[in-house]
């Protein structure tokens, strides 16, 4: 149940560190940002960031064997870098429609999927 958890938890953490770190390009197409200046951008970022680590730490505290969960701290960061680049093809593909998705992005996305193999095997 504890890989559930710290799964679940990461990605909540993804989704929110994706908006901190590129939602921003988009505000400036709504119309509360269209004036914000890069202080208040990066004020909006921080408060998006702090979702990120309530969600983030949680995670790695619950997953982390040392704690009693299932995976070591290399298999979480792997974990935590698949789940972020997910994430990330999700937000760009609905948000940023001028992006391409190409076949070497998905020879990328393979490989990374080989790393989570080759970080449980034992």
């Amino acid at each position: 149940m504890r890989a559930f958890f710290t799964i679940g938890l990461l990605i909540l953490s993804n989704v929110f560190m994706t908006l901190a770190w590129y939602g921003h390009l988009k505000f400036k197409e709504l119309k509360w940002f269209e004036n914000a200046g890069l202080i208040a951008i990066i004020l909006i970022s921080w408060g998006l960031a702090l979702f990120e680590y309530c969600f983030q730490v949680p995670a790695n505290k619950i997953g982390f064997n040392g704690n009693g969960g299932p995976f070591s701290l290399l298999q979480l960061k792997v974990i935590q870098e698949v789940i972020t680049l997910i994430v990330f093809v999700i937000f760009s593909l609905l948000f940023f429609k001028e992006e391409e998705f190409r076949w070497n992005h998905v020879i990328g996305f393979c490989f990374l999927v080989l790393a989570v193999y080759f970080m449980f095997k034992k």
